[in-house]
């Protein structure tokens, strides 16, 4: 595996994109500590590239904090415990 992206397994999070809004800046995808913001192929309504999400966000919400047009909505999945994982075990 590449060290500058993670795997589905890693994803922790996932992320929702207004496209719409999206000026093309590339904050984001500079700070998106696991790589995995591209700048995508399409333009926007005003002519602008907007960033793509691969697999492996973390929900760390980088991309949220720096963007200047909160075009970024983060979701975080709830992280199982070592007592949640074994809670259902019949052992």
């Amino acid at each position: 595996m590449d060290s500058q992206t993670n795997d589905a397994r890693d994803a922790r999070g996932t992320v929702t994109i207004a496209t719409e809004v999206c000026k093309g800046c590339e904050l984001c995808i500079e700070a998106c500590p696991p790589r995995v913001l591209a700048m995508g192929t399409d333009v926007n309504h005003l002519g602008y590239h907007f960033p793509e999400l691969h697999d492996g966000c973390t929900g760390c919400a980088a991309c949220q904090l720096i963007c200047p047009d909160f075009v970024f909505e983060v979701f975080r999945r709830p992280r199982k415990t070592a007592a949640a994982t074994t809670a259902g075990s019949t052992t």
